[in-house]
């Protein structure tokens, strides 16, 4: 079993910062690409960024320039750094990560999601 837990959402005012964290733990053999996405009330699931093992970023248009995603594939970990916060970045932000167990099966796993809300 694998399983990724996220850390870090909170309550911060606009023009604030919140660094996301996500660990995965259990029978790893390897993380392929891990990416944030969110959702916000009412609206569907959305790609936020995402990086490959070897470091190779995207992020979605409306956090280009504030938002970076970076990794440390030795703690299995992956970080959201969210500068700029503008309330439209309110929702429940996930981790997801493409595992290969060390079964070698590979699989797409989540995280349960940790609410981050920009308001004043």
């Amino acid at each position: 079993q694998v399983q990724l837990v996220e850390s870090g959402g909170g309550l911060v005012q606009p023009g604030g910062s919140l660094r996301l964290s996500c660990a995965a733990s259990g029978s790893i053999f390897r993380i392929n690409t891990m990416g944030w996405y969110r959702q916000a009330p009412g609206n569907q699931r959305e790609l936020v960024a995402h990086i490959t093992r070897g470091g190779s970023t995207d992020y979605a248009d409306s956090v280009k320039g504030r938002f970076t995603i970076s990794r440390d594939n030795a703690k299995n970990t992956v970080y959201l750094q969210m500068n700029s916060l503008k309330p439209e970045d309110t929702a429940v932000y996930s981790c997801n990560g493409v595992v290969t167990t060390r079964a070698l099966i590979s699989g797409d796993y989540w995280g349960p999601g940790t609410q981050v809300t920009v308001s004043s």
